[in-house]
């Protein structure tokens, strides 16, 4: 089996990679890109189209605000250290976030008719990068029995997901927007579990596994 160290750089190399050849291959042009936005897009169905609407709030800055805020509160006042690294992870992922939007300048494939007008570009997508970085580092920081660790960050990916995929069944992104988001929002995660050394532990009283 492989080490702790081994797992970390083979899981850094893949999400780099699969980043890495989001950016330089997606987008308009990109035969693929263009063919799973063609297949995903909702344009023309009303009711797929209103439950990506729905499920896209899930990733909107403001209720990701709002329940990092909440698990900020509540690991605050028996793991402060902990507390901090989730506001570290979320907001500092947001910033790079839009760092990389005014860097690459990938423009949209083009505005929903679902949702209002959007004016920052399109890689990597917002919603799906903070997404998966926010549900991910709840799932991970939030304190739980060791034997239900993988059943929340489970719910966090399918979080994310779901979210991911509103945005293309929207308009909004180009498929390789996300997939390079969730990418993204791996990477970080990884790098700052490994840099702060915080693993998930039990909780104190919870049985040994």
């Amino acid at each position: 089996m492989m080490n702790a160290r081994t797992r970390f750089w083979t899981g850094i190399a893949l999400a780099g990679s699969l980043w890495l050849a989001m950016l330089l291959l997606g987008g308009a042009g990109w035969e693929q890109d263009e063919a799973l936005l063609a297949m995903i897009r909702a344009d023309e169905d009303g009711v797929l189209a209103r439950n990506a609407a729905v499920l896209t709030k899930f990733g909107g800055w403001m209720v990701l605000s709002a329940i990092t805020i909440v698990a900020a509160i509540y690991l605050a006042f028996t793991r402060r250290i902990r507390a901090a690294l989730l506001l570290f992870m979320v907001f500092g992922g947001r910033l790079l976030v839009e760092l990389m939007k005014v860097i690459v300048d990938r423009d949209r494939p083009g505005a929903s008719p679902y949702l209002e007008a959007l004016h920052s570009m399109s890689f990597p997508s917002g919603h799906a990068t903070n997404a998966m970085i926010t549900y991910l580092a709840i799932a991970i920081l939030v304190p739980v029995r060791q034997r239900n660790r993988a059943i929340a960050v489970g719910i966090g990916l399918a979080m994310a997901i779901q979210v991911g995929w509103s945005r293309v069944a929207l308009g909004y992104h180009w498929p390789s927007d996300i997939v390079g988001g969730w990418a993204f929002g791996l990477l970080w995660i990884m790098v700052c579990m490994r840099l702060a050394s915080a693993r998930p532990d039990a909780e104190p009283n919870a049985p040994p596994r």
